[in-house]
This record gives structure tokens, sequence and C-alpha cells, in this order.
């Protein structure tokens, strides 16, 4: 289980980060079922103002995960806020969670930053490690593939989970977190060298850009501003290049883009020595990530020729979402003894008192 928000187009961060992975998965079978989910409802918390920039991209995220290889066959693709029931758990776990729990959430605490909300935070993200844990609990969840910036989260719904479960029994499935095997690939860089990739910080690399506009963004990334001249002994430290290389780089593109060297270690040797210089490093950067890329911007054009279609699957997807939401909520509400319609032992019982107490 997991998913994206709807701000923007995706970039390769998602896509080192989770993307790629949940293809694996995916492809691999060792899940009987993934739900990847559109997270418009959580994106409205900090764009409340902003709707339609939430409701256009949808349809980009949408693109950006079948271009990718998220094949709706075999997972469930859908939209957050056609799923009530989301709403109605998130509501209950509200009473779990205490504010200054929430406001030790690492994760919470930085996206506040970040945004500049300091004291006129909207409740609605004040509180979404508490929709995030619906979200996942939702569909009883036990693996949720993202990036090391989530960590925080999903410890969070743990804690929810086993508050739950402690109070009124075992009930929800606790999850655990799938990191990304590739520790280059926990937190990409942003091209500016900041240091998380951002689509409102404008340092990305899209998904569906052209090849000209990755070469661009390639060829302006950061480097080491101590490496002035080739002759110069360069860093890889912060080196935003490298980074990107050792998310990306595999043996076999040495022999077709840089056949000079043989392992992506003696090319860091050669930029450490001095006598590499940075334009060089970046070429063959541009080659791997063009290589990566061109398919999923092929597929991505396919797609974009019926969008009614894409539509049509999301929707097909919402149902079969709603329905396994609907039956985690069922065993919520179970538990929690809010269930009054359902419990008949409870109906008869009452009947019986009262019909006591009148006699």
């Amino acid at each position: 289980m997991t998913g994206d928000r709807p701000t923007g187009r995706l970039h390769i961060g998602h896509y080192v980060g989770s993307l790629r992975r949940r293809v694996e998965l995916q492809n691999a079978g060792d899940y009987k079922k993934m739900f990847v989910f559109i997270a418009d409802a959580q994106a409205l918390t900090d764009n409340m103002d902003n709707p339609e920039k939430v409701r256009q991209n949808v349809i980009e995220v949408a693109l950006d995960y079948l271009a990718c290889g998220l094949d709706p066959e075999k997972v469930t693709l859908f939209i957050q806020s056609q799923i009530p029931e989301l709403c109605e758990l998130s509501f209950y776990y509200m009473d779990l969670v205490s504010v200054s729990r929430l406001q030790r959430n690492p994760t919470v605490k930085t996206e506040i930053q970040m945004r500049g909300f300091e004291s006129s935070i909207p409740v609605g993200f004040f509180t979404y490690p508490i929709s995030q844990a619906a979200d996942i609990t939702a569909f009883k969840a036990t693996t949720v593939p993202t990036g090391e910036d989530q960590k925080p989260m999903i410890e969070q719904a743990t804690e929810i989970v086993r508050r739950f479960n402690y109070i009124y029994g075992e009930t929800l499935v606790e999850p655990a977190i799938l990191l990304p095997d590739n520790a280059a690939c926990l937190r990409l860089p942003g091209t500016d060298g900041k240091a998380k990739m951002s689509k409102s910080l404008g340092n990305c690399i899209y998904l569906s850009e052209t090849a000209d506009e990755v070469q661009k963004k390639v060829m302006s990334m950061y480097t080491d501003p101590e490496h002035i001249h080739v002759s110069d002994p360069g860093h890889l430290e912060g080196n935003t290049v490298f980074t990107y290389l050792d998310a990306f780089c595999r043996p076999e593109h040495f022999e077709r883009y840089l056949p000079d060297y043989p392992n992506l270690d003696e090319l860091k040797a050669h930029y450490q020595r001095g006598g590499l210089g940075d334009m060089k490093v970046k070429r063959f950067l541009n080659n791997i990530l063009q290589e990566e890329l061109e398919p999923i911007r092929q597929r991505r054009k396919e797609f974009e020729k019926d969008i009614p279609a894409i539509y049509d699957m999301l929707h097909r997807g919402c149902e079969d979402a709603r329905a396994v939401a609907a039956d985690t909520l069922d065993d919520v509400r179970r538990a929690m003894k809010i269930n009054y319609f359902d419990d008949a032992e409870l109906i008869a019982e009452q009947a019986k008192r009262f019909k006591e107490s009148a006699e």
C-alpha cells in the first residue's frame, strides 16, 4: 500500500524512492494484493485555496503510474477522496493520538517549516499522519514501500494500530516500511544540491520531461564548488551528480557510454585525484537518465491518447478499493461497539432489560 500527492507530475525522486520498487513488487507477485492511490484529499490540506491544481494533477500522476509500468490488472489504482470510509477511520483514530505526539513527528515539523505555516497550520495538514494511518490500515497493508522521509509516518501509524488493538482487541494490521535497497535512493537530492527533491522548490527532473529538458537540467546540476579546474581534486560528498550515479548507474552503462572506465568506483577515484571534468561526468549521467526515462516517456504518450479510458480505470479501482475499506470499517465499528444496527444480541439484550424493568 502506498501513494503520492497530486500536486504536480512525478519526478525521478519518486521513481527511485518508491515507484521503481512498486513495479518490481507487482511483477514479482509476492503480495496477494497491492494498492496504490492518488492522495488528492491529503494534497488539499495545503492547497485548499487552489483545488484546481489538485484536480488537474490527478490525471498527471495516473499517467506517470502507468508509464512507469504499474498494471491495473495487478494493482488497484484509486483516488483517495473517493473512499469516504477513510475519513471515518481518521475521525476515530484522532482519539488515539495527542497533539503533542503530532508536534513531535519529524516529517510534520519539516513539512510545516518548508511551507512556512508556523502557527497558522491547517488542522487537516497537521493531522495528516492520522489520515495516512487510515489509508494504510483500511487495506490491512502489511508493507508500505516508500522513501526514508516517510519513516516517522509509518512509525506513527504503527502506534495507532497498537493502541487501537490494545483498547478494542486485535483488529488492525501493523504495517512495515519497505525502503529502497540502494542507499542513494533513500532521499534523492534536488538538482541544486538541496537535501530534498521537491516540486515546490523547482529542483526536480520530471519523469515526463523531454530529452532536451532533462539534458539541460543535468548539465546545470550542482557538483563540487571547489572543483574549478579539471586538474583539481574533486569531492564526492554533497556532489549531486555522483549521488545520481549511485542511484541510477549499472555496470553495463560503462560499456555503452564510458568505456574508458570499468566501473563507478574507478570513475570516482579519478574524479577525487583530479584530471576528470564535471562536464564529462554529467554527459555520462545524462546518457544513463535518457536510457531510463525514454521508455517511460514513450509509454506515457500512448496512454495520453485515451484519457477517458484512464478515468474509467481509476473509477473501477475506486470501487474495488472502497469495498475493501468498507470491510475494514465494519471490523472497526464492531470492535468499538458502535455497530448498533448489526448487533442483534445488543438489541435483544436491551429489549429484555427494558421489558423486565417495566414489569
